[in-house]
């Protein structure tokens, strides 16, 4: 019997210090996971994870690319030690894996055509116009959408934001909805003259405003890893270092949280 079925924390970080290198899954998103051009892994979790598994006694960290959908899944299916990849905290994920504190909290934001010719500032706006919408597979917009009534069946769904600036720019959507910093990053690397992204804002869940947050995720059996990652998270937090990392990837100060994972797995 492993360590995982006796509800004592596990010793997964024993583990990984044994092995001196940790697996990280992550979805190519940017800004929080992805390879880069230069066959790099890059994005603000990883270098927060390069960090804290460091100061943990692990001093490798290797990449797992996988789709969005995967994460959780493959983390379960012992493919990877640990979620890195800024996924939102929402219910039905806490009942899966444990959640390290957020690092960020996030409004949405759309990438639209040049000008924004259907004025689309909400998802109240999308349904209103009957505009054509795309967010990414397994995104949790999907479920800001349906607040609306805007139905997952009438949406494209795209692997990730660079696949919806595309589709935007060739008309096959009038708006991918994403989290602001994702749209803010994409539209602007690219440089693109045919889209733009709109200002943040808000949006509702269960009728009440509802910033996303995104943390590391851990599998249910190893509490121990998960506070040892958050004792260290919370030094970086306190100190202004999670600030200083996370800026290098386009987050602004406004995005940075104290909210705890128990508070938003409720």
């Amino acid at each position: 019997m492993s360590s995982a079925d006796t509800g004592d924390g596990g010793d997964l970080l024993e583990r990984l210090k044994a092995q001196g290198t940790v697996r990280l899954g992550l979805a190519g998103e940017q800004p929080y996971s992805y390879i880069d051009k230069d066959g790099e892994l890059t994005g603000s979790s990883p270098a927060i994870a390069r960090i804290i598994f460091k100061r943990l006694g692990v001093p490798n960290v290797q990449p797992f690319p996988t789709e969005f959908n995967s994460l959780i899944p493959g983390l379960n299916s012992l493919q990877f030690d640990v979620v890195a990849a800024g996924i939102y905290i929402i219910p039905e994920r806490c009942e899966q894996v444990l959640f390290a504190d957020p690092e960020y909290e996030m409004r949405d934001a759309f990438i639209v055509r040049k000008g924004n010719p259907k004025k689309l500032r909400t998802y109240e706006d999308i349904k209103k116009t009957g505009a054509k919408m795309a967010t990414g597979t397994g995104y949790a917009e999907i479920q800001y959408a349906a607040e609306v009534g805007i139905k997952k069946s009438d949406m494209l769904l795209l692997p990730d934001q660079l696949a919806g600036l595309l589709a935007v720019e060739q008309g096959r959507c009038d708006v991918f909805s994403g989290t602001a910093v994702t749209v803010r990053n994409v539209v602007r690397q690219t440089k693109s003259t045919k889209a733009e992204f709109t200002e943040a804002f808000t949006p509702k869940l269960d009728g009440k405003p509802d910033l996303g947050t995104g943390a590391f995720a851990f599998r249910k059996a190893e509490a121990n890893l998960r506070d040892a990652f958050n004792r260290e998270l919370h030094k970086m937090k306190k100190s202004g270092e999670l600030f200083r990392v996370m800026k290098q990837f386009g987050f602004v100060k406004e995005e940075m949280t104290t909210m705890t994972a128990k508070e938003r797995c409720k």
